[in-house]
C-alpha cells in the first residue's frame, strides 16, 4: 500500500487486538483449551462468541456464566504464564495493518484504545514495527478511564488526545463489545473483518451493532476513509 492514503477524517482511532495484531484468535483457543480441559468443553469459536473484547471483571463474569460457578484458581495463573510467553514470543499483525498505517499521511493523529494494558499494546506495536506511529498515544480500558468497552468512554478520551472530538474520528473496531461502544461515542465506526477470528457471518454481528460499514481487509478501510 503505497502512501499518502487520502483520509477524510482528521483523526482515527484503532482497537488493537484484532484490529492490529492476531492476537484474538490465539487468545480465544488458550480459553477454549483451557475450559475443555477443566471439564467444560469450549470452542474457539465459543469462546470468540462469548468472551471477545471483554476485559476485567466483564471478563471474567462471562467466563463464570458460560460455566454455571466460579473458575479455578489456577485459571488467572495460566492466564499469565500465557500471557508471559507471548510477551516474549511478539503477535503478527493482521494482514495489511502494518502497511495501512504506515501508507497514512505522517501528520494524521492516529491512537489506540484497547481493553489491553498499554504495556501490552506498545509490547506488540514494537514488534511489529508500529510502535513510532503512535507515540503514546496508546490507550487502555483498564488504565484510563473508570468505565471500559462497551462504554463509550476510551473512545472520547482517545479523541480528546488527539485534540478532536469522536464524531470528527473514524474507528477501527472488530469484536461485537468494541463496536458498540464504538458507535455510541458517536464516531465513523468501521467493522473490520479482517482477523483469523472472524467467522464468516461476523460482518452481520458488527452491523448489527450499528457499525457504519464492514471492512473485510485494509484495502477497504482506505476506501472507506477516502
Amino acid at each position: 500500500m503505497i502512501g499518502p492514503l487520502p483520509v477524510r477524517f482528521p483523526g482515527i482511532i484503532f482497537d488493537f487486538d484484532g484490529v492490529l495484531i492476531e492476537s484474538e484468535y490465539i487468545g480465544n483457543k488458550h480459553i477454549a483449551e483451557y475450559l475443555t480441559r477443566i471439564g467444560h468443553p469450549t470452542s474457539v469459536e465459543q469462546s470468540m462468541a462469548n468472551f471477545m473484547g471483554l476485559a476485567g471483571k466483564e471478563f471474567i463474569a462471562a467466563i463464570e456464566r458460560w460455566i454455571g460457578g466460579p473458575l479455578p484458581a489456577d485459571f488467572h495463573d495460566e492466564r499469565a504464564r500465557e500471557d508471559a510467553r507471548v510477551m516474549e514470543a511478539g503477535i503478527g499483525a493482521v494482514a495489511g495493518a502494518v502497511a495501512f498505517v504506515s501508507a497514512l499521511p505522517a501528520d494524521l493523529p492516529i491512537a489506540v484504545a484497547s481493553s489491553s494494558s498499554t504495556r501490552w499494546i506498545a509490547r506488540h506495536l514494537d514488534h511489529i514495527g508500529l510502535a513510532d506511529r503512535f507515540g503514546g498515544r496508546l490507550f487502555s480500558g483498564r488504565e484510563h478511564v473508570v468505565n471500559g468497552k462497551p462504554a463509550p468512554d476510551l473512545y472520547h478520551h482517545a479523541a480528546a488526545a488527539l485534540g478532536l472530538d469522536t464524531r470528527d474520528c473514524a474507528i477501527i473496531e472488530d469484536s461485537p463489545v468494541g463496536a458498540t461502544g464504538a458507535v455510541a461515542s458517536g464516531g465513523y465506526v468501521i467493522g473490520l473483518v479482517a482477523g483469523q477470528h472472524c467467522a464468516p457471518d461476523h460482518g452481520e454481528v458488527l452491523l448489527a451493532k450499528g457499525v457504519s460499514a464492514v471492512a473485510r481487509n485494509f484495502q477497504e478501510v482506505a476506501r472507506l476513509i477516502a
